[in-house]
């Protein structure tokens, strides 16, 4: 037996060795690959070696990156994949060409579906009818004022039942509950009570982006004939299916209550399901089509915030002194103006620790990608041919002293300190977190700049100055930042760290 299982395994090394050359050849045999010639590789464009270099991206994308970065700062560099070549640029330039470029140009959506193959995967019809972004960007931003009381009342609730105030130390594992407080109280606005704390949904969305992600990866790998066969049995299927269930009696009950008094009725939830219903296009069932961009809206808010959340977290128990001087600005502020978005606003050096926090840490090491969707030229005259996906150096952006005075130390008061503040000590938008600029890419840049920062913003800046004024905080092992993990150009803050908490005592 012992014979045959060694034969077995050489001969499936056999197979695997055999696909990576084919692979590999295919890859550079490609005329695309051809095309990208006069753009120089950050390893060998040579066959078989340069799988080597997809190797390398896998666990060294970071390095890789900002080798390339110092290297052809303000120009084209090319990192390997599996499949094809990734184009990055750098500068602000490049960055603007990237901004400026339009959709039949630059693509941003048909970049996502390349990598997450978002018409098998969240379906074709969510891939080319996206009214839920409309409904981000403007139902959900003008109404943030309105509902920060229920912002407020959710986090508070969640936070205090996730992590009790104690007069003693207490280990709590940060990522994960900062996942369900962040869950909640983004659904508290998304889908209302009770259903923000029914916690089968709450499991739902926290699991649907993950699934996602593996779902695009193994649709990527079958030929495009079968793609919506293989998407059929992904758990992302059985995910959306029961989602629509649980959704089903609310969304019905909010559409017969329309058909009977019009748009608008009395005590007519505020809420995004609302929103949704209101827009959604006429001849679509409006149950499976509002409870799949529930789960869209889910997909884009909870992971980004929870990463930027944690991280934040781990700087703040890290070093107890930016507690102190948090806790100063929010008990003044409150103090005057109670807990209201408009004190929100007010408090500088929370939102300058949010945005240093996603200027030093991120969610990735790069970001503006697009695909192109004809030949393009930048301004400097390099050339891009139609297919290539094109990404912007986002993490390396961020560390560049030219942009930032000491770019490698995390100051959580940078942005505060730059603050040219008026009269009514309001922060200048130039320096907010919501700000999006070339030297400044948490949120991406232009009209595909995440519409959901605002409500991020308001999220993570209600949670922060609610930790500060609720608990003390320290590390398990006391000032040690918990290591993060990179998996090719993707950083996920540890899931592991234990973060100590106590009611706050002074």
């Amino acid at each position: 037996m012992t014979v045959l299982k060694l034969e077995a395994e050489a001969q499936n090394a056999y197979i695997l060795a055999g696909l990576v050359v084919f692979f590999t050849i295919a890859r550079w045999a490609s005329s695309q690959n051809h095309k990208l010639n006069h753009i120089p590789p950050l390893t060998t464009d040579i066959p078989f070696l340069s799988f080597i270099g997809v190797i390398q991206q896998i666990f060294y994308s970071k390095e890789l990156i900002q080798q390339g970065y110092e290297k052809y700062k303000g120009s084209a560099f090319r990192i390997p994949q599996l499949f094809r070549w990734h184009v990055l640029v750098s500068g602000r330039t490049m960055v603007e060409d990237l901004r400026k470029a339009n959709d039949d140009e630059m693509n941003f959506m048909n970049a996502v579906n390349d990598t997450l193959h978002t018409d098998y995967t969240f379906g074709a019809d969510t891939h080319e009818n996206q009214y839920h972004v409309t409904v981000i960007r403007n139902a959900l931003t003008r109404n943030l004022g309105v509902l920060f009381p229920d912002v407020r009342d959710e986090l508070v609730v969640a936070t205090r039942e996730l992590i009790p105030p104690s007069d003693d130390w207490i280990p709590v594992r940060a990522f994960d509950n900062v996942m369900k407080i962040v869950c909640r109280t983004s659904n508290r606005i998304f889908v209302g009570l009770p259903l923000c704390r029914d916690p089968e949904f709450m499991e739902i969305n926290m699991t649907f982006t993950t699934e996602i992600v593996k779902a695009g990866y193994i649709v990527g790998a079958v030929p495009k004939i079968l793609r919506g066969f293989a998407a059929k049995f992904t758990p992302v299927e059985k995910l959306k299916r029961r989602a629509e269930e649980i959704l089903r009696p609310v969304i019905e009950e909010r559409v017969q209550m329309m058909e009977e008094y019009g748009g608008d009725w009395p005590d007519k939830p505020n809420d995004m399901i609302s929103w949704l219903i209101d827009l959604a296009p006429p001849g679509k069932e409006t149950v499976p089509s509002v409870a799949l961009r529930v789960l869209t809206v889910n997909f884009a808010a909870i992971h980004t915030s929870t990463m930027t959340f944690s991280n934040a977290l781990y700087h703040l128990a890290a070093s107890p002194e930016y507690q102190v001087e948090l806790r100063e600005e929010v008990d003044r502020v409150v103090a005057e103006h109670g807990w209201s978005k408009e004190a929100l606003g007010k408090m500088i050096k929370v939102d300058s620790f949010i945005k240093e926090t996603g200027r030093f840490e991120g969610i990735g090491a790069i970001s503006v990608t697009r695909k192109a969707m004809k030949d393009f030229t930048f301004s400097d005259g390099t050339f891009i041919p139609k297919g290539t996906i094109v990404s912007a150096t986002s993490r390396a952006t961020h560390f560049d002293d030219e942009n930032y005075e000491n770019a490698q130390v995390f100051d959580p008061w940078r942005f505060a300190k730059m603050e040219k503040t008026d009269s009514t000590d309001t922060a200048a938008l130039r320096n907010q977190f919501v700000n999006a600029r070339p030297d400044m890419l948490t949120f991406g840049i232009g009209k595909h700049a995440c519409p959901g920062r605002f409500f991020a913003s308001t999220e993570l800046k209600g949670l922060l100055a609610n930790f500060v004024v609720t608990y003390d905080m320290k590390l398990e092992k006391e000032g040690v930042l918990p290591a993060p993990t990179w998996v090719t150009t993707n950083v996920v803050p540890s899931r592991s760290a234990i973060v100590m908490f106590r009611k706050r005592q002074v």
